[in-house]
């Protein structure tokens, strides 16, 4: 797991590259997290970043003042908050993802397809264990189609 985390790891590192003039690796992560996730409250960036919610809302503030996303009341409740991705905010996580697609795609061309199936068998398992969210379109954020 060390050897394909250390792989993983590199990979990740050469994706954010392609935002590193825009964001930093804390609000890339608030950027995909809202992309993988739906609109979602201030209380559960923090949460699932485990920062203190007024380290999230300056990272928000940020990424507002940015362009790259949007705040809006929570139509239930006012006194709550929904971030979503702006257009720009999407074509920036679209091409950190399409990076690392295409740079894990090169890697799995080097393996068999039982390999391949095998293997996201597993990683979805890891993924779900760890707290990531695997159903619906979400894996496909990262994972090649052609597998």
């Amino acid at each position: 797991m060390l050897w394909a985390s250390r792989a993983l790891v590199g990979i990740a590192s050469a994706s954010v590259a392609e935002a590193e003039e825009l964001v930093t690796v804390p609000h890339l992560r608030i950027l995909v997290l809202v992309a993988t996730r739906g609109p979602v409250n201030l209380a559960a960036v923090a949460q699932a970043l485990a920062v203190h919610p007024s380290n999230a809302s300056r990272a928000v503030d940020r990424l507002i003042k940015t362009g790259l996303l949007n705040r809006r009341d929570a139509p239930d409740d006012r006194r709550h908050l929904t971030l979503t991705l702006t257009p720009t905010g999407q074509k920036l996580v679209d091409r950190v993802s399409t990076h690392r697609r295409d740079a894990i795609s090169a890697v799995l061309a080097r393996m068999t397809t039982d390999d391949c199936n095998a293997l996201a068998y597993t990683m979805r398992r890891f993924a779900a264990a760890a707290g990531e969210p695997v159903d619906g379109d979400v894996p496909t954020l990262l994972w090649p189609p052609s597998h």
